[in-house]
């Protein structure tokens, strides 16, 4: 579905200040396009079409008339972290703005807000959304842990922690921001209940610096998980509490109640409490409409040879998982050493 919405791009598209890493996939991504990866806006023609990472800016003196096309990871990702430059298995390419920026509409809102959805769709939703809770599939399937639930408790909460520098927060959280805040506020809306707060895998690994007085979150949950998989943890809590986090979908696909506290791209279509509207979004949408538009219509998965179908990508995403239960890669730690130099993370 991603391609044809591409289908109309130049022959020559412009990468502008893409790590290297990433280049191989990229031309897996547009297997029909000549790239030209370029440093210098001397370098960009007019009218060309500038692929650029996330909410990168527009280089200064870009030609007025090029277009912009905005890439980010897409929501079945891979088994590690894009931070330990894993493979990725999809991106989301826009040419409106980018999903988590909820200041504008991206090409993800324009799908869930106007298409009308086949009944054969849907039906594939339904399927493609059995099959990923099945098979306890997330973005990026990391953690080996076990987790009970608490004997007894009436009601479990988890909170996911995000990374308060990025993009995601800084672009959709106009209410309020902050890790410990959101801890805060569910904690005083929430006396009886038993809260779980999960830190970003990305700060588990020390890949990322923590939030602003993060490591005082014990003050206002029960519990602080660490090493267990998100998918895990969602299978047997009752609700999730977040900003913007990806874990908040996760939940809506395995039927948990979804508090959201910033706009999330699923938040808005009445199948989340909104404690932050976006008035913008009026539709209502079923669940698998959502995921529909999320996971079929949106992302380009990325198989070895160039694009592939959501469901060959979730089949290989379960296979490489499989093939990875328990294993820690020698070399994990050893670059996770280099890669906290590198960035300055201690």
């Amino acid at each position: 579905m991603a391609r044809e919405r591409f289908a109309d791009l130049p022959d020559t598209l412009y990468v502008w200040s893409f790590p290297v890493w990433k280049w191989r996939y990229l031309r897996r991504c547009f297997p029909g396009n000549r790239l030209r990866f370029v440093r210098s806006v001397d370098a960009i023609p007019a009218r060309a079409t500038l692929i650029l990472w996330g909410l990168t800016p527009i280089p200064e003196g870009m030609p007025p008339e090029a277009t912009i096309l905005r890439m980010e990871d897409g929501f079945l990702r891979s088994v590690g972290l894009g931070a330990e430059l894993t493979r990725p298995l999809s991106w989301v390419v826009d040419r409106l703005g980018m999903y988590y920026d909820a200041r504008t509409p991206s090409e993800l809102e324009r799908i869930l807000s106007t298409t009308e959805f086949s009944n054969e769709e849907l039906e594939r939703a339904e399927h493609l959304r059995a099959q990923i809770v099945a098979a306890g599939v997330s973005k990026y399937n990391v953690g080996l842990g076990v987790w009970q639930r608490p004997a007894g408790v009436e009601r479990v909460l988890i909170v996911p922690g995000q990374v308060e520098s990025d993009a995601a927060i800084h672009s959709a959280t106009p209410c309020f921001r902050g890790n410990l805040e959101l801890l805060r506020r569910v904690r005083a809306a929430n006396p009886d209940a038993y809260i779980v707060y999960k830190p970003h895998p990305d700060v588990e690994a020390g890949l990322r610096a923590a939030g602003k007085r993060e490591d005082e979150a014990d003050g206002f949950c029960d519990e602080v998980l660490r090493g267990v998989p998100m998918e895990a943890v969602l299978a047997v809590v009752d609700e999730v509490h977040t900003l913007t986090s990806l874990a908040g979908f996760e939940g809506l696909l395995r039927g948990r109640k979804v508090h959201c506290y910033g706009q999330p791209f699923y938040a808005g279509w009445g199948l989340t409490t909104d404690h932050c509207p976006i008035p913008r979004r009026q539709r209502r949408l079923s669940l698998d409409a959502l995921v529909a538009g999320t996971l079929i219509r949106y992302p380009t998965y990325i198989g070895r040879r160039g694009p592939i179908n959501v469901e060959d990508a979730l089949a290989e995403l379960i296979r490489w998982k499989h093939s990875h239960q328990g294993r820690t890669r020698w070399w994990r730690e050893p670059y996770r050493w280099i890669l906290r130099r590198a960035i300055g993370v201690r």
